[in-house]
């Protein structure tokens, strides 16, 4: 299914490069294989439909966004550290993001949060002009030369507050915002077209969900599209912002999961949702609901996320507790990875400064309670919080997970 699936985009998307759609591959490179992988697993079986879309995220050389250590994970379905705080998007996030603005090769785009390039890469072939604006020097001059060079030459960028909007080019076809504000930017509102769309990730530092606002009789009409985790709008967006996490007390939001699915079928307060879904239980331990992740296929990955503000100098252990269940979990492709629940700590950069796990859950067992206590590193500042199956076969459960912080 996966080859017919590929050889289907390759001939639509071959016949949208005769027509001037689509940037050319001008060389093979090392990373194809490692790109194309990435495509069929993370973007075609995640949902993403559009062939434009595949084929722009196919032909776009992600490792040249990133510095060289980064480079062998660059066709990881993963955000990545770019310096400065910031990061790069995931690819999958990338790609849903630019199938919901449906880009028209007429299309004037604003991206607010240049970022490393990449987003701004993925929509130069399918669109007229791309108008993006990052409001750290450093990354936005330095993916200014990255474009440039790799020919990106309908991509204009600029340094500047991405809150303001770049009015000298209004009004845009379609906004696609990178970070995320507390709420809408006016000035954005102003900027859009009326029938433009507008993609961007609103609400609280780690509550974050992905709208698309539709501009109508000047206003915006939004449709939720499932929940998220950017990095936060600089600048005059985070003066406004109202709602501060608190890092010196972390906790999970709907770790009980009795909160109902929202409109979209999405387990609120998670995010980056995959293979899963929230299951009545009449013997789960809190409540009469759970989580089930489940995978039939070896190396594919259910997952369900969530970030929280965490301080290692305030901080300095986590007790992490969960109840959990299991039915024919079997290990992953390389016979090692298998489900945990594991929290991961980064920097005032973002990069990863250590890890902690509970598991791994192998096989089949009832509901049990797990739970530990562990050592926070000093220079954590913020922490990543995951369910995962990594890549192993099999159905887990899991109910009333919660982290409480040991100063």
């Amino acid at each position: 299914m996966t080859r017919s699936i590929s050889t289907l985009v390759w001939l639509i998307s071959s016949t949208l490069f005769v027509l001037g759609y689509a940037r050319p591959v001008e060389a093979r490179d090392p990373f194809e294989a490692a790109r194309n992988q990435l495509v069929d697993t993370a973007i075609v079986a995640n949902g993403v439909k559009d062939p434009r879309v595949i084929q722009s995220i196919r032909d776009t050389q992600r490792h040249e966004f990133v510095s060289a250590p980064q480079r062998a994970q660059a066709y990881y379905d993963m955000a990545l550290p770019i310096g400065e705080d910031q990061t790069i998007s995931s690819p999958f996030i990338v790609a849903y993001m630019t199938e919901s603005l449906e880009t028209k090769p007429t299309d004037k785009v604003l991206e607010i949060g240049t970022g490393s390039g990449y987003q701004a890469a993925v929509l130069s072939p399918l669109v007229k002009d791309v108008y993006s604006i990052e409001i750290k020097e450093v990354l936005g001059r330095k993916a200014a030369r990255t474009l440039q060079r790799l020919g990106y030459d309908n991509v204009h960028t600029k340094v500047g507050d991405g809150y303001l909007g770049w009015p000298e080019h209004a009004p845009f076809d379609k906004i696609i915002v990178t970070c995320s504000p507390e709420n809408v930017p006016q000035p954005l509102v102003d900027q859009l077209r009326e029938g433009g769309r507008m993609v961007i990730p609103v609400g609280e530092r780690y509550q974050q969900t992905l709208v698309l606002f539709t501009k109508k009789d000047g206003k915006l009409e939004a449709d939720p599209l499932r929940p998220t985790l950017f990095v936060p709008m600089t600048g005059e967006a985070e003066d406004r912002r109202e709602v501060k996490p608190d890092p010196a007390n972390p906790h999970l939001e709907n770790g009980d999961f009795e909160q109902p699915l929202a409109e979209n079928g999405t387990v609120p307060g998670w995010y980056y949702q995959r293979q899963l879904e929230l299951v009545e239980d009449t013997s789960s331990p809190s409540g009469s609901h759970c989580l089930k992740l489940s995978n039939r296929d070896p190396g594919r990955v259910a997952l369900a996320l969530q970030g929280l503000a965490l301080d290692g100098r305030q901080v300095h252990r986590l007790t992490i507790k969960s109840w959990v269940k299991t039915d024919s979990i079997g290990l992953g492709n390389d016979r090692t990875l298998a489900p945990l629940l594991v929290i991961s700590y980064y920097d005032e950069q973002r990069r990863e400064v250590g890890r902690s796990a509970l598991g791994p859950f192998i096989g089949t067992k009832d509901w049990h309670e797990v739970e530990k206590t562990f050592s926070v590193p000093p220079t954590a500042r913020e922490a990543l919080f995951r369910i995962s199956t990594f890549g192993a076969v099999g159905t887990m459960y899991v109910d009333n997970v919660s982290i409480e912080a040991v100063h």
